[in-house]
């Protein structure tokens, strides 16, 4: 029954991540792109579109905690010792390894399902060392030194909304999901640039609603016989691990919602391209550009680990369940992309200062 459970779970999960994988590449929605647009081109829309997906998806998923459907206690996103030290190293290194590659994890997954090889190559060393990070070599070291230095929260499950309430001593989720998630819907539908660019939109509203609906899917269709369940969503670091470990070592682990929508979202990759005839092999221009994305994938592996997600599993997944490594994950990714570009610029770091400061106070005036 407990197997049974698991196949019907990553069935479901190949069923999203096929959704996902053709939207996205339809759409050319990436989150490095979005968060390079923005910081080097003060063009907000692709980030805006995040932004959507983001609102979508804490409506939704607030909606079914509300309705004790999903319980954020029974998720990886709410520890009873929220680990700072690793949230900001991963999630830097994570964004620095983003920008050398070019594209976060679900980016390359959607170029392996468009022929690019170098998608192959990325994900192979990101599953690699994502799971070297999680259960192999590097995993003591992750626990005993990194996640040591950490923060006590006042009970298991602690979220934002659990927090405030908890201060405020009534129940604030429904006001704190409502205020947030129609004021981020709101930044995206208000700029008249993006609503001139349907595509994009309706990626937003499908990446918001695809991660609504992993975490019914996961609590809905769990044994509940086979042990407690763990609701999960998208995330593209861990589960990238796990279809890598699941292909060379055990195929039993095929068995799982994470890794069923990381072969969806190649297989929807895969159709889009043939749909759109974009489908085309590509590969590695020089041994310079293999370089870089050998070090970025591993910095994504390991980074994404350290920091509980990518810029999905942490900036839309743990933003739906109002985790409080959210804010603190996503400050980082961005610092370490602005980093990763720097480098990518021959920048020196008081280049990189003092362009970052000018452009703050060319704002303020």
């Amino acid at each position: 029954m407990q197997l049974t459970s698991a196949w019907v779970q990553a069935l479901s999960g190949l069923a999203v991540g096929t959704v996902l994988g053709f939207a996205i590449q339809r759409s050319r929605l990436c989150s490095f792109g979005a968060i390079e647009d923005f910081l080097m081109g003060g063009d907000s829309r692709r980030l805006r579109v995040f932004a959507l997906a983001l609102g979508i998806a804490l409506l939704g998923t607030q909606a079914l905690v509300l309705a004790g459907m999903v319980s954020p206690a029974e998720t990886t996103y709410a520890p009873a010792a929220l680990p700072l030290l690793s949230i900001v190293i991963g999630s830097v290194a994570f964004g620095v390894g983003m920008a050398l590659v070019g594209t976060c994890g679900m980016g390359s997954l959607v170029r392996l399902g468009t022929g690019d090889l170098r998608g192959l190559v990325v994900i192979v060393i990101l599953g690699a060392a994502a799971y070297a990070m999680l259960r192999g070599i590097f995993a003591d070291f992750r626990i005993i030194f990194l996640e040591r230095v950490s923060v006590s929260l006042p009970e298991a499950g602690t979220d934002i909304a659990a927090l405030v309430s908890r201060a405020a001593g009534i129940e604030l989720r429904p006001l704190i999901a409502a205020v947030f998630g129609i004021a981020l819907c709101l930044l995206a539908v208000r700029d008249a640039r993006l609503r001139r660019t349907p595509r994009l939109l309706a990626a937003g509203v499908v990446l918001g609603l695809l991660v609504t609906a992993g975490w019914f899917l996961t609590s809905f269709l769990h044994d509940e016989f086979s042990g407690p369940a763990r609701p999960q969503s998208l995330t593209f670091v861990s589960t990238v691990g796990k279809a890598v470990f699941a292909g060379l070592l055990n195929a039993q682990a095929f068995a799982d919602f994470g890794v069923g929508s990381v072969i969806g979202t190649v297989l929807g990759a895969y159709l889009a391209a043939l749909f759109a005839r974009e489908f085309r092999w590509e590969a590695f221009d020089d041994d310079r550009e293999m370089r870089r994305h050998l070090v970025g994938a591993g910095l994504m592996g390991v980074g994404g680990i350290l920091a509980g997600g990518c810029t999905i599993g942490q900036g839309i997944t743990a933003g739906s369940m109002l985790a409080l490594s959210w804010p603190l994950s996503v400050i980082g990714i961005i610092a370490g992309a602005r980093l990763g570009i720097a480098f990518l610029m021959d920048e020196t770091p008081g280049t990189l200062i003092s362009r970052n400061v000018s452009r703050l106070f060319s704002r303020e005036s």
